[in-house]
């Protein structure tokens, strides 16, 4: 391709609306532009690498055995009502109806849409087991877009599907895409963690996440150095370190007047965080229930673990507020446990361990102090607190650590989740009419391509990984009209064209304005055509570290060919 062919709409600055590297980058080096908040449009040199990434999925997942098709985005009320996740779902989800008044959405994942067509399709264990997959766009409607790629309304998507005969048909189905996930992002050059997830919206009884570490990622990743544990926060469970159990004392009244936050009471009774035990209710609008959580002072209530306690969803779940917090015999900043029966009270275990703590009185300024747990007052048991760096390891006691982490995969283990309500089953062999047991496994792409330029990249832009980027080589005559250099741009050029893909850059520009272009893009490499070009020789400068170096033709063909065809 030559480059005054080629749309090259490279900015020096990038729009205000970009704050992290790789949304900047981007922007800047002409591979997306904004539509509307949340979408945008794929100009060619993006568009070149969002396929080389796509094309690496496909071979990683047909080797896996999965087959691929294609269905609508558009997808039906009623499959989403079998499933009973119309109403659950939220507002996320594109709703509309058609001229006939019947109601569909755009589709944020497909779970119902795979399933139905199974049941239609498949009848016999001896059609088990069976993984399909997609690549397509979805649609959520996101409250805040951001970020660019990361979180927007509309994205590329990779799901599969498995379907199997039973659990452990499902396990080794789940294996098989855990394994498949590893290649793909390995062959991606990404540097990330696997962490056990929370299954969310989508639902299932197990799931993991894959994490390309970044400092902008949205999610916290919890994990120790000294063993296998890794967990998202949301998911993340760990233990406290151990406080000294001390000799019960009477539990005690105290006047604590316009002291309402943890940092107020532990000021004003000369106390750590880690004596006081805070309380929260919660509501889910979606089952109308309260939820009272307890947790140490020192730590955070996990909204994830609050809404899976509650049978709820996050989107559903909020803070009760203070009209509905007296409704319920209390008062706001002074909550507590102790003599309160209006709702179902929910104690993370390290509160368990704590001894003559303080809770609020339900008073207005009061609170009480030597509390304990099964003396004072009592509920259900649970993991409510997000875990945190320094905790200790629920595996092997050891300090866990935290890092940042783009989620650019997940696996789900679904089970009968959606086979069961929307009766997609089989006849075993029996002829017993059984559910099937399924896998769910997501990439988000278009968030997979951002990570990669976020992990991938330097001062001087964007720095392409040679498996993805949009070409492999480009090739920068210092000054196109002069007759050597012309003469040997053109004659690589034509050496390495339909070998490997390759840029010639004939633009009638300065060579300082035509390198920060490419530097910017990201071209693995660029062959510099200049001042020895009646040796017929040239400076190739690798992007990945900047060094140069001087090869002949011949030995620029090699050697490019050579790392392409290493790729295969």
């Amino acid at each position: 391709m030559k480059a005054s062919r080629m749309i090259i709409p490279t900015l020096k600055e990038a729009p205000q609306e970009a704050i992290i590297d790789s949304h900047i980058l981007m922007l800047r080096a002409g591979l997306i532009r904004k539509l509307v908040s949340g979408v945008y449009n794929y100009l060619p040199l993006g568009l070149r690498s969002l396929r080389k990434v796509e094309k690496i999925i496909k071979e990683e997942m047909d080797r896996s055995g999965a087959l691929e098709i294609l269905s609508s985005a558009m997808q039906p009320k009623e499959l989403w009502e079998e499933s009973g996740r119309w109403n659950k779902y939220g507002p996320e989800l594109f709703r509309f109806k058609d001229r006939h008044n019947r109601d569909y959405c755009l589709g944020p994942t497909h779970e119902e849409i795979f399933t139905d067509l199974i049941r239609n399709t498949v009848k016999s264990y001896k059609q088990l087991p069976l993984n399909i997959y997609q690549i397509q766009t979805k649609y959520r409607d996101e409250m805040r877009p951001r970020f660019g790629l990361m979180r927007g309304r509309e994205f590329i998507m990779k799901d599969a599907y498995s379907f199997d005969v039973d659990e452990k048909g499902l396990d080794e189905s789940y294996k098989i895409m855990y394994e498949t996930y590893s290649r793909i992002f390995t062959r991606l050059s990404l540097n990330f963690k696997v962490v056990l997830a929370d299954t969310g919206a989508i639902g299932g009884n197990a799931s993991h996440q894959f994490m390309a570490l970044s400092d902008i990622g949205e999610s916290n990743i919890i994990y120790c150095e000294n063993c296998s544990y890794a967990a998202d926060e949301e998911k993340a469970y760990s233990h406290a370190p151990t406080l000294e159990k001390e000799e019960l004392k009477d539990r005690e009244e105290v006047l604590t007047v316009n002291k309402h936050s943890i940092e107020e009471i532990s000021e004003f009774l000369n106390l750590p965080l880690y004596k006081i035990a805070k309380s929260m209710i919660y509501y889910a609008e979606d089952s109308k229930q309260y939820g009272m959580f307890i947790v140490r002072g020192d730590y955070e209530v996990n909204e994830i673990k609050v809404a899976n306690a509650l049978n709820s969803s996050e989107v559903f779940i909020r803070l009760a507020s203070d009209e509905e917090i007296s409704a319920l015999c209390s008062i706001a900043g002074f909550i507590g446990p102790v003599n309160f029966s209006k709702c179902q009270i929910f104690i993370d275990e390290e509160v368990t361990k704590m001894s003559n703590f303080v809770v609020g009185a339900n008073k207005k300024d009061y609170h009480l102090v030597n509390v304990n747990y099964k003396k004072d007052f009592d509920g259900t048991i649970g993991d409510y607190k997000k875990a945190k760096e320094g905790d200790l390891c629920p595996i092997c006691g050891k300090p866990l650590k935290s890092e940042r982490g783009i989620e650019v995969g997940q696996v789900f283990k679904l089970g009968t989740k959606y086979s069961l309500p929307m009766n997609c089953t089989f006849l075993n062999e029996q002829g017993k009419t059984l559910p099937m047991v399924m896998g769910c496994y997501g990439i988000g792409i278009t968030r997979t391509f951002q990570a990669i330029i976020e992990q991938h990249h330097d001062e001087y832009g964007i720095v392409f990984p040679l498996e993805t980027a949009p070409y492999h080589i480009v090739i920068v005559p210092v000054n196109y009209d002069d007759e050597e250099q012309h003469r040997v741009s053109d004659k690589l050029y034509e050496m390495l064209n339909f070998k490997v893909e390759t840029v010639l850059d004939d633009r009638k520009m300065k060579i300082g304005f035509k390198m920060k272009d490419w530097e910017l893009i990201g071209i693995p490499y660029i062959a510099i055509v200049g001042r020895r070009a009646s040796e017929n020789i040239v400076e190739l400068k690798n992007r990945n570290d900047n060094s140069k170096v001087e090869l002949t033709l011949d030995e620029v063909k090699e050697f490019i060919i050579d790392k392409v065809n290493n790729l295969k």
